[in-house]
Parts: structure tokens; sequence; C-alpha cells
């Protein structure tokens, strides 16, 4: 029971404003997560790469109140490690405990070159043993890829990814999809308007032009996607391009979801992959 037969002090009144003070930012947050989206949603997605702009798209999407969804592959990093090393394990675990989702981009970041005629796939690999190497590949060892990138999170982490697959390059084949589909992951690409263009030349594609295409042809339900760092581009995307473009967005009534709550991929798609094998269909909803 709370009394009001005593006046407050002046040390009461300090300590009331204290207590406010300390609960802005959740108030701050929880009206940003009501408030209406009169242009409707948007999906912020970042494949693996580089990292040399991790640091930096992670603080912008907290100061903005944002979550989204990271495809996690284990490339090689301007520090010269990878991104799934233990060394990386803070930047993850502060990931998570900002509440964004995770999928797999294939733990060698494995590029699919084609279908076989004996149900195997063609692949070659970036990274790990077999890097530069051209492959056949069974479904089952496709899948083991993907559930790799699981498996290393979770030691990284504690925790699972959501079962989200994004393959490198975009190149997806009817066996690579039954694979991802049979060991209980969803494939995830993007909006043609939400190609950031982060990985194509900077003298050819400046971060202006392409901040400008973005903010004019993005739509409702719209997947965006960009890297945590590109080798090639000159001038770097993010530092240019994050801040604005959400700005831009924001003031057009755009609202920001993971892939956790888009229409396409929500429903059974958390917990624990590394468990499931290929051969055994997930019914997704």
């Amino acid at each position: 029971m709370f009394s009001c037969r005593f006046p407050a002090t002046r040390h009461s009144l300090l300590a009331a404003a204290v207590a406010l003070a300390t609960l802005a930012p959740a108030t701050l947050s929880l009206a940003q997560s009501t408030k209406a989206c009169s242009s409707g949603m948007l999906y912020l997605s970042f494949d693996t790469g580089s990292q040399s702009q991790a640091e930096y798209i992670a603080q912008t999407l907290r100061r903005h109140h944002i979550k989204a969804t990271f495809f996690m592959a284990n490339e090689k990093t301007v520090n010269g490690d990878y991104t799934l090393d233990p060394a990386w394990a803070p930047f993850w675990k502060s990931l998570v405990a900002d509440g964004h989702a995770f999928g797999t981009h294939t733990f060698d970041h494995v590029y699919a070159k084609r279908d076989l005629a004996d149900g195997k796939i063609e692949v070659k690999p970036q990274f790990g043993a077999n890097g530069g190497k051209l492959l056949a590949w069974t479904p089952q060892q496709y899948c083991d890829e993907l559930n790799r990138v699981d498996q290393r999170f979770q030691t990284l982490t504690g925790s699972h990814i959501d079962r989200f697959w994004r393959t490198p390059g975009g190149h997806l084949t009817p066996h690579t999809l039954a694979a991802g589909e049979a060991c209980g992951y969803k494939h995830v690409a993007w909006a043609e308007a939400g190609f950031s263009g982060d990985e194509l030349p900077s003298d050819k594609w400046p971060n202006q032009m392409l901040l400008e295409r973005m903010l004019k042809n993005l739509k409702d339900g719209d997947i965006v996607m960009a890297h945590l760092g590109i080798w090639s581009r000159k001038d770097p995307w993010a530092p240019a391009v994050l801040e604005p473009l959400i700005g831009g967005l924001e003031k057009k009534g755009f609202c920001f979801a993971t892939l956790r709550d888009h229409p396409a991929y929500n429903g059974n798609l958390k917990g624990p992959v590394a468990e499931t094998k290929a051969g055994k269909v997930h019914k997704a909803s």
C-alpha cells in the first residue's frame, strides 16, 4: 500500500527524477515500437563479409532501436581472423542480447555451381580446407554445411540460429533449395529494391546514388540486403548510407522488423536445427 500522508522532500523528488531518467530509454523504445507504420514494414538483413563495418552497423541499429536479421558464414575479416572465430563471440553475443535474428549463409561461404544428374550438387567453397575446390556434394552434405553455422553459433553465444538460410551470391539451384527445406531451413532472398549495391564498384555506383535509389523504390514488405563489410568497395557503403537510409525511411513512415515477423518466414521457424537431417522434410508454416 502506498501512503500519501507525508509531503515529498527534496531528497525524494531527486530520487524520483533519477528513476524517471533511468526509465527514459525504455519508454522511448516502447513508443517507437508502437508507433504507426503508415508506409508499412521493411526487413533489414546483413550477410557477413570483411566485417569492416560490423560494429558501426550494430551501433546504428542499436541507436535506432531496430532489429535486423544476420546471415552468417565463416568469412575472413579485416582483423585476419574469421567471422565465427572465438574472438567474435562478444560481437555476436551483443547482437543476440539486442534481439536480432540469425540465419546460416553456409559455413565456408559455399557457392552452388550447378545440379548434377545423380542428384548431387556441384559446389565451390570460398573458405576452409576445401576453399577454391570444385566438389560434388549430396543433399545431406549440403544440409550438414548449413548446420555447421548453427553449431558454431551455439558454441559462441549459447543460442541457436533461426531456420533461415541464404545461398552465397544468390546462386540457388533446385537441389540446394530442396536440401535446405529438407533439413528445416527456409531460403531468404531479397527484394530488387532491397539490393543495397554495397558490393558494386563505388566509382560507377556512388553511395549517394545507392541511397537515393533505395529511398525511392523500397515498399512495404521488402527485404533489404547488405553486408558487414565488402573488401572490394573502395568507398564503404554503411558509414555513408545506413544512417540517412534509416532516417529517410522512418520519415516516410516505415518500421523495421526481423524475418521472424515476416509473413513468409514466421511461424515454426525458430529453435534448434543442428539435429535435423536431410530427408526428413520439415513443413514450415
